[in-house]
């Protein structure tokens, strides 16, 4: 699941209530059971304590930098073209190099290195909305034309709010080494695809009738980001409460 395979289990407190919860998901996806929604549910709500609670939205830096500099980088793309944006953003290097170059430069000026957990979250997270914005595209002709393309106001929303679902998604820590036990490799991709698109639908963006003028970078941007980081999360540890 995501980057949880890198995460060291811990002991007592909200970790408890998580590997009960999860213990409880991997047995059910094991032996078919019908409920296994609901344990979902239960297990991503039961991940938020771990992360810091009411402070999860708090830590998770890399989302909340991810948004900013991401809706700078799709705004422009949209708005200006993939050769100005490049340009603006100080990426004028890569301006005619092919996907490997681009893509790869793209995903550290958004998320970072990678050199800690929450940083390798948020790469995992940008490399697969960059996937949707590019497709198959190698040359750069053919990166231009296709996010030209794929980057709308209508679509600027949604690429944004993938990249907060895949992020969140990657954060949670401990299921994996746990799914690892279950032998059905259709029950693991069913248990994948069952968190993943949880998380999706928790996800919303406040944007502006017109988000390609928002100040990315600014205030503004950082609010965007932070508000829809902090609701996402409380929407996830509200879910615990349909399990009583």
């Amino acid at each position: 699941m995501g980057t949880s395979t890198d995460r060291q289990a811990g002991s007592g407190g909200a970790w408890t209530p998580l590997k009960h919860a999860t213990a409880s998901y991997t047995r059910g996806l094991a032996t078919g059971s019908p409920n296994t929604p609901a344990f979902a549910r239960r297990v991503l709500a039961r991940h938020v304590p771990v992360l810091g609670g009411p402070g999860a939205a708090a830590s998770a830096r890399a989302g909340t930098t991810g948004v900013q500099r991401l809706g700078a980088l799709l705004a422009g793309v949209g708005g200006e073209g993939l050769e100005s944006t490049l340009d603006s953003l100080g990426l004028s290097a890569l301006v005619g190099r092919t996907r490997f170059d681009i893509l790869d430069e793209m995903i550290t000026f958004v998320a970072g290195d990678g050199d800690d957990l929450d940083s390798q979250a948020a790469r995992d997270a940008v490399c697969d909305v960059l996937e949707e914005v590019f497709g198959d595209a190698d040359t750069w002709a053919d990166l231009t034309s296709t996010a030209d393309a794929a980057v709308t106001r209508e679509t600027l929303a949604a690429l944004l709010e993938s990249f907060l679902a895949h992020y969140i998604y990657n954060r949670v820590p401990v299921i994996a080494e746990r799914l690892t036990r279950i032998s059905d490799p259709h029950a693991v991709r069913r248990a994948d695809d069952e968190m993943r698109q949880i998380i999706q639908t928790m996800v919303s963006l406040r944007l502006p009738d017109d988000p390609f003028t928002v100040d990315w970078s600014g205030t503004q941007g950082r609010q965007i980001a932070d508000d829809a980081l902090r609701a996402t999360y409380e929407a996830i540890q509200g879910l615990d409460g349909e399990q009583q």
